[in-house]
């Protein structure tokens, strides 16, 4: 009997780590799954800058190459800089993958400070007062070269946050917040 138990027990606790594994978000297993550097190039459309940069070196997060993200991400009106969620460059770097470029991201709104946020939605109806930018989960971006509408079918496939469509911005929005879209 107790041989018995012990096999019923080892089934078990796989069955349980198998659906446990199951039930991560795609985001999370391709993050568990991908050990190569991740690389970014982008451009600011407001500020002109760019950037490339390996932010992820195939084992770990690069803290000063996330320190210059975080500057590029900056809320330029108001010159303040936010920490940006780390998991925002795995979906821009997984949206690149899952389009086969390695054009320019070009950022159009990362980070905004509440007073900046509070200042857009005063001329606004599209700006929303609980914003992502706001708590540095989100950007607005384009990618050169590829059509708007093809970013947005391959954001909303990863299913990993928000996906906004704005074609007559030239802009996708997404967020590491709940999976959503509009």
């Amino acid at each position: 009997m107790d041989k018995f138990d012990s096999h019923r027990r080892r089934l078990l606790v796989l069955g349980g780590a198998a659906l446990g594994v199951a039930l991560l978000p795609q985001q999370a297993l391709a993050s568990l799954s991908t050990s190569r550097p991740r690389v970014l190039t982008l451009s600011n459309l407001n500020t002109g800058e760019s950037l490339k940069t390996e932010f992820f070196n195939g084992k770990k997060y690069d803290k000063d190459e996330l320190a210059r993200l975080n500057h590029f991400f900056r809320d330029y009106r108001a010159n303040k800089i936010k920490s940006i969620d780390p998991h925002l460059f795995d979906q821009i770097f997984r949206l690149q993958s899952l389009l086969d470029t390695r054009k320019p991201v070009q950022l159009v709104s990362g980070y905004r400070s509440l007073a900046t946020n509070n200042s857009l939605r005063s001329h606004s109806k599209g700006v929303a007062k609980h914003s992502y930018h706001t708590l540095g989960q989100a950007m607005d971006f384009h990618i050169e070269g590829i059509e708007l509408s093809n970013v947005r079918k391959a954001a909303l496939s990863m299913r990993a946050g928000g996906v906004g469509y704005y074609p007559k911005s030239n802009f996708v929005h997404i967020d590491t917040g709940p999976m959503r879209h509009w």
